[in-house]
Order: C-alpha cells, then sequence, then structure tokens
C-alpha cells in the first residue's frame, strides 16, 4: 500500500472511531502527536491526554456513542521525498442525529495534521483542528 494511501485511511480510522464511541482506541492513534488549537496552542500531547480531552467534551448516549457521523472529505496529502514524513489537510463534517435531535451537521472546518513513519507505521505527530462553521453542539459538546 502506499503511503499517501495509509496516511488516508489512518484519517478515516480516527472517524471511525470516533463515531462508535471507542475514545480510548481513537485516543492511541494520538500516542506520538500533539494536539493543538487554532492559534497553534498544545492542548496535550499523546493518547491519555487526547483520551481526556475528548472523554470531558464530547456526550455519549445509551448506546455508548456520540450518535454522529463524521465525514472527511478533500485529502490533499504530501508525503516527503524520503518516505519517513507527511502532511494532510482535510475538511471534516460532523452530523448527528438524536431521540431529541433530528439529522443535522453540527459543525464543518478542517484539519492540518503531520505525521511520521514510526516503527515503520503511519502515526499522528500533529493535529490542528480548524472550526468553520458551528451549528446546534448542545446534544454533542458537554455545557461546561
Amino acid at each position: 500500500m502506499t503511503s499517501d494511501r495509509e496516511i488516508e485511511n489512518l484519517l478515516y480510522r480516527y472517524a471511525e472511531l470516533l463515531d462508535l464511541g471507542d475514545i480510548e482506541g481513537m485516543a492511541t492513534l494520538f500516542a506520538h502527536a500533539d494536539f493543538v488549537d487554532p492559534d497553534d496552542k498544545v492542548l496535550g500531547s499523546g493518547a491519555q491526554v487526547v483520551e481526556g480531552i475528548y472523554s470531558n467534551f464530547i456526550q455519549f448516549y445509551p448506546d455508548d456513542t456520540p450518535c454522529t457521523h463524521h465525514v472527511t472529505t478533500n485529502a490533499i496529502i504530501e508525503v516527503a521525498k524520503d518516505d519517513q514524513n507527511a502532511t494532510a489537510r482535510t475538511y471534516f463534517t460532523v452530523f448527528q442525529a438524536t431521540e431529541n435531535l433530528p439529522l443535522q451537521a453540527i459543525i464543518a472546518g478542517r484539519y492540518h495534521d503531520q505525521f511520521k513513519r514510526i516503527d515503520g507505521l503511519w502515526c499522528f505527530t500533529r493535529r490542528k483542528m480548524l472550526p468553520r462553521l458551528e451549528g446546534d453542539m448542545t446534544h454533542h459538546a458537554n455545557q461546561g
């Protein structure tokens, strides 16, 4: 499999695990990564910290999921000539439907990611989330 395809699969795996409510599994994808805000402030590093950020932020429902569907598109993946480092810019849209919220897009924006090959596998080393459009997040984000 090509490096850009492996990285693309990693991007999609994040969305899949998050929608399944597997926050621990999703966080392991960031074991070697800094998680930064739109102003480049590091919010945390490593799987345990990322798991805490998401666990505190996201609401879960009786099926142990956030009742979301993350769609990742417009992937621009650039692999360095050494095939050991890469970057990606993608769009994301998060849809949600709950018992009290009809299906709708609740947030959209971009991810700016960096990757490094570690022990032969591509790994996130940095994720920057850049929200652009926000809808009704009251059923997704904890308020406090």
